[in-house]
């Protein structure tokens, strides 16, 4: 999973969030190393939809411009845990990698 998915959908885990809020939630988690602009912000949106990890909640009309919704689903929930173990997996083999490298045995 590409990192800015990743994030699109931990931005979502909390609540229903729209396209601009998504893009800011997805900088702040990342601690600005994501930044997502429109178009692959709306690309990626599209993409998760059509992989059912996220809907759109609900819209609304903001000074008269369509602001649409998405929320995670269950579906969403567990493609993110999956790469949550992902990366606990690389995280420990990387951890042994360097703790064997400080002992000067070099795999």
């Amino acid at each position: 999973m590409r990192p800015a998915t990743y994030y699109i959908l931990a931005s979502l885990a909390g609540e229903p969030l729209h396209g601009y809020a998504i893009a800011q939630r997805a900088g702040e988690l990342s601690d600005g190393a994501v930044k997502i602009t429109a178009g692959t912000l709306y690309g990626a949106l599209d993409r998760l939809a059509d992989q059912g990890l996220v809907v759109v909640d609900h819209e609304e009309v903001v000074n008269g411009r369509n602001r649409r919704y998405y929320r995670i689903t269950d579906d969403g929930l567990h493609a993110m845990a999956e790469e949550l173990a992902s990366m606990r997996s690389a995280v420990a083999v990387g951890e042994a990698a360097i703790g064997q490298f400080k002992l000067g045995t070099v795999l």
